[in-house]
């Protein structure tokens, strides 16, 4: 049930995708303001997940988890009843601030689950955040194809209420919580730098990367979160514990983190856009949106699939050597994109490959993080990491459109993106899963997936279901 609420969150990654291009007429908007409909929820999801994840290790894990599915529900009725700009924006914001639910339930799953199965629940729960980003693009592509655009929003705001019936019948509360005061200033201040951070990124191809807004928005992020580093280091009760964060297992993971989300998005930028282009320009297939999602679907599907896989590495060899074969696959499903793209079985082909690797990779980090944090600190600790995730896929955006926007081929007075640009983004891909295994191989060596987790004891069916 955990895993489904997951998977349910990160669909709205791709709810926008098949409809982006028509929201400048369907909001009767410019293009550059209706763009902050995808923006806006990257912003507010990279605030919530670090802030839900402590407000769960203080409060109860469930509850914060009602709140973000109970957001989420909320910001698709918003946006399933909006014609405008701005209730769509703030639509799209409550449904990026339901993103702390995946860390929330690898959390909860370490306190109720017994140590045999933690593994493989855990591993299933991180990979859910690639396998609803999947899995969302063909069944957003169909929805937008056949029926008004609203559709796609009630669609989001019915498996909301499902996922929710879900958490309050089968998710028990964790009784594993700190207490204490939540920091404030320490919230604000990482928002406030995370903000900058992520806006500078999102948003530097369009003003400029040399702009003075983007170079002042790099700069204020720096200050800020040099100041808020400083902060966390003199309070009491931080939100979060940098001291734990800068433990060599952490950060490095974290580090492998970042470059294994900027790997797995590179995927869904080249591939649609390959999938999609006119057969005119010799490269691309001219397929519709719906083929394309199509086409990366199977690797949502591998990703599940590779789970308890991927669980079974780390108890026999460690989440360490996981996560190095992980991204060894994701290296070897690029560079045979490099040469395989002519034809929609390659696509298929890639994506699955791509898709083992990344459900190997994510399934091994909760496991990492987990053998290395008290069970007090799951839940920001898993926050933390997921957000190192959605830090590589944004600066994957910005790396790729930089280099299709500066590499490309004239098709009939148009600028499209040369075949050399989408194979140099394929090969930037590669090096990004080979830096993640450079970054992995300095992971302290942990015996055991379930290293950090609690004696295994006794658990009650609605545990037991919350993790299917």
């Amino acid at each position: 049930m955990l895993a489904f609420a997951g998977i349910v969150v990160s669909l709205m990654q791709t709810l926008v995708i098949p409809i982006v291009p028509e929201l400048p007429k369907l909001l009767d908007a410019p293009a550059s303001d209706t763009a902050w409909a995808v923006t806006a929820t990257l912003l507010a999801a990279a605030v919530a997940t670090p802030v839900m994840g402590r407000l769960g290790d203080m409060y109860g894990k469930r509850r914060m988890l009602l709140v973000s599915v109970a957001m989420l529900i909320g910001g698709s009725v918003v946006c399933g009843l909006s014609d405008a700009l701005v209730p769509m924006i703030v639509g799209r914001v409550l449904q990026g601030l339901a993103s702390g639910v995946i860390p929330l339930g690898i959390s909860i799953m370490r306190d109720e689950l017994p140590a045999e199965r933690l593994g493989s629940a855990t591993a299933l729960m991180s990979a859910s955040l690639g396998i609803g980003g999947a899995l969302g693009l063909p069944a957003a592509a169909l929805i937008a194809d056949n029926f008004d655009w609203h559709v796609l929003f009630w669609t989001s705001a019915g498996l909301g209420v499902v996922a929710l019936g879900c958490v309050l019948l089968f998710v028990p509360e964790s009784k594993v919580r700190t207490g204490g005061r939540f920091d404030l200033v320490g919230g604000i201040g990482m928002a406030a730098g995370l903000v900058c951070l992520l806006l500078g990124i999102s948003k530097g191809a369009d003003w400029g990367w040399t702009s003075g807004t983007t170079l002042g928005l790099f700069v204020a992020a720096v200050l800020i979160l040099l100041a808020w580093g400083w902060w966390e280091l003199r309070t009491e009760q931080p939100l979060v514990d940098l001291r734990t964060t800068a433990r060599r297992q952490v950060l490095v993971t974290n580090l492998a983190s970042i470059a294994v989300g900027f790997a797995m998005f590179a995927m869904s930028l080249v591939l649609p856009q390959l999938l999609q282009l006119p057969a005119q320009t010799g490269y691309g297939l001219g397929r519709s949106m719906l083929v394309a999602g199509l086409c990366l679907a199977p690797s949502g599907l591998v990703m599940m699939a590779t789970a308890p896989v991927s669980a079974a590495i780390s108890r026999a060899k460690g989440p360490k050597v996981t996560l190095m074969i992980g991204v060894l696959i994701v290296a070897v499903g690029y560079s045979l994109n490099i040469v395989l793209m002519s034809q929609v079985w390659h696509f298929i082909l890639v994506a699955c490959i791509i898709g083992a690797g990344i459900g190997f990779a994510y399934g091994s980090m909760p496991a990492l993080i987990m053998g290395a944090v008290p069970a007090s600190e799951t839940a920001a600790a898993n926050s933390l990491n997921t957000l190192m995730r959605s830090l590589g896929t944004s600066t994957a955006s910005a790396v790729a459109g930089v280099i299709l926007a500066q590499m490309t081929t004239d098709l009939g007075g148009y600028a499209l993106p040369s075949e050399n640009a989408f194979k140099v983004v394929l090969a930037v891909g590669a090096g990004a899963a080979l830096l993640a295994f450079v970054v992995a191989s300095f992971i302290p060596r942990q015996g055991s997936a379930a290293a950090g987790a609690p004696v295994a004891q006794p658990v009650s069916e609605p545990a037991r279901a919350a993790a299917k």
